[in-house]
């Protein structure tokens, strides 16, 4: 089992990154939300990784930090109709904190937001995968992601406040979500969520 690749990033783009290791590039499937953390090529990375086995293929999924790579390993495994394609979907639309928070909450309407997500796969999503995350729900690894590949941790208690406080101000959640994530990629893990949210309403 890979559960890990590091080494020198050759491309990149928003649902894909070529890692290059020993002379041999390897393609690793990325969702958005791991995109926008990763520097610029020529740097070095690394992912947390799954590999999906095929009669006629295999194919490598890379996330940021360890949660998010288990989270969608947890769909793929549990929830009925979603494939490895449509996880990476629903985890480009929506950080891990912000998706665990709408399976929490039941918000179907939100989650059905998601390219490629209708009412039904949404309700499946709450219905299968909401016992597993009220358990975990707070104490989610990727607030303690050290082992992330880049210093942006999106479940950190400030991240969570500022995404709370755009909702407020009439944001839907997953561009609340986004928002925050640019903000968050351009002022450093550490900010607060004054400056985040500053940051965010800026643009």
């Amino acid at each position: 089992m890979i559960t890990s690749i590091q080494g020198l990033l050759t491309e990149c783009t928003p649902l894909r990154a070529i890692i290059e290791i020993g002379g041999f590039g390897y393609e690793v499937n990325i969702p958005v939300t791991t995109a926008e953390k990763l520097p610029a090529p020529g740097a070095t990375v690394k992912l947390h990784t799954l590999v999906i086995y095929r009669e006629d293929a295999q194919t490598l999924y890379g996330f940021a930090t360890p949660a998010d790579r288990d989270f969608f390993r947890m769909m793929i495994e549990t929830v009925s109709g979603v494939g490895p394609k449509l996880a990476l979907t629903i985890m480009s639309r929506m950080s891990l904190p912000v998706l665990e928070a709408a399976i929490r909450d039941g918000d179907v309407a939100g989650l059905s937001k998601c390219p490629g997500i209708g009412k039904k796969t949404a309700e499946r999503l709450v219905v299968e995968l909401r016992a597993k995350v009220g358990a975990t729900g707070g104490g989610s690894p990727v607030a303690g992601a050290a082992e992330a590949a880049t210093p942006v941790a999106s479940g950190n208690t400030a991240f969570r406040d500022a995404v709370l406080a755009l909702s407020a101000l009439g944001y839907k959640p997953a561009d609340a979500d986004a928002a925050v994530r640019r903000a968050q990629v351009a002022l450093g893990a550490d900010a607060t969520t004054e400056k985040l949210v500053k940051r965010a309403l800026a643009g």
